[in-house]
């Protein structure tokens, strides 16, 4: 007895905790997710989620928000790295996120907008983790952009747009399960940061 409710218990139960939560939450958001299945379907107990997470729900939650936001950041990475110009980059995130969608059977879109629309103003935690994770995937396109020769104000706001206008993509994508939105978005950031690039005193 004592041997299966260390197992229960271990750090693997969190991690089917926090990772069964991320899942749940992408595809309804946080209201729509009950305790009951989240905990069920980790292969857990509401004691041992309880144990891991004292805060609840809501401290689970925000966990599996920095899940999902670190899950979402490994794609910009790959995409970004792929290419060494800022622009080719961009629409190869885009291009990866189309496939990624595409391939959950337009499930698995962006991994907080769904907690981050009904947590705004009811939800402080939530929301602050959110747009955490917003930020996190901000600045991993401005560093892209600063290290392509980009000025600095130019790399914030542009990596603002890039994220915004992706997200706005991924969720279309998602609706009308068609990648056509995310690629389109891809080829047109991709045009708008290659004229930023081009301008005198901007990107070399």
């Amino acid at each position: 007895m004592a041997a299966a409710a260390s197992a229960k218990t271990g750090p693997g139960t969190r991690d089917r905790l926090i990772r069964t939560a991320s899942r749940l939450m992408q595809h309804g958001g946080y209201e729509s997710t009950p305790v009951k299945q989240l905990v069920r379907e980790a292969e857990a107990t509401l004691g041992s989620l309880y144990h891991f997470f004292p805060g609840g729900k809501q401290e689970l939650a925000v966990a599996a928000l920095h899940f999902g936001d670190e899950e979402f950041a490994e794609v910009l990475r790959a995409g970004l790295a792929s290419r060494p110009d800022p622009a080719a980059a961009v629409e190869a995130v885009a291009e990866l996120l189309a496939q990624a969608l595409a391939a959950s059977d337009w499930r698995d879109g962006c991994p907080v907008t769904a907690t981050a629309l009904e947590t705004v103003g009811r939800l402080p935690d939530l929301q602050a983790a959110c747009a955490r994770a917003f930020a996190n995937w901000q600045h991993l396109v401005a560093a892209k952009l600063l290290a392509s020769g980009f000025p600095e104000p130019e790399a914030r706001d542009l990596a603002v747009t890039v994220i915004s206008t992706l997200e706005g993509a991924e969720m279309t994508a998602q609706v009308t399960q068609s990648r056509t939105p995310l690629l389109l978005a891809g080829r047109h950031l991709a045009r708008l940061l290659a004229s930023y690039a081009a301008r005198p005193g901007s990107a070399s």
